[in-house]
């Protein structure tokens, strides 16, 4: 299993950015994906990354705003969140699937290991 921590989350304004960091231990390759979940709400997903072919992809909520990008030799996963909006705020979590090494899913239930979460609240 891949043990998984999140850092970077934190208060900011409208319009600000953050970047959210995932560290991971256990060998690779797993596809990994960004996931959050706001108060009253279902856990949604945000991003996802392949492993070493690049391939990313986006909730259309966060498309052109959020950048997701790994660097496997520091076994780290990253969220760029650029002009950030009050309704991103939600609990972060990043999450592995050991099963795929591409072509990574959007689905909660496709990924086997999760972080703990890291806050991020935009006011307004």
């Amino acid at each position: 299993q891949v043990q998984l921590v999140e850092s970077g989350g934190g208060l900011v304004q409208a319009g600000d950015s953050l970047r959210l960091s995932c560290a991971a231990s256990g060998r690779g390759p797993y596809a990994m994906g960004w996931f959050r979940q706001a108060p009253g709400k279902e856990r949604e997903f945000v991003a996802a990354i392949a492993w070493s072919d690049g391939f990313t992809y986006y909730a259309d909520s966060v498309k052109g705003r959020f950048t997701i990008s790994r660097d496997n030799a520091k076994s780290t996963t990253y969220l760029q969140m650029n002009s950030l909006k009050p309704e991103d705020t939600a609990i972060y979590y990043c999450a592995a699937d050991r099963s795929r090494r591409f072509a990574p899913g959007t689905g909660s239930h496709e990924y086997d290991s999760w972080g703990q979460g890291t806050q991020v609240t935009v006011s307004s």
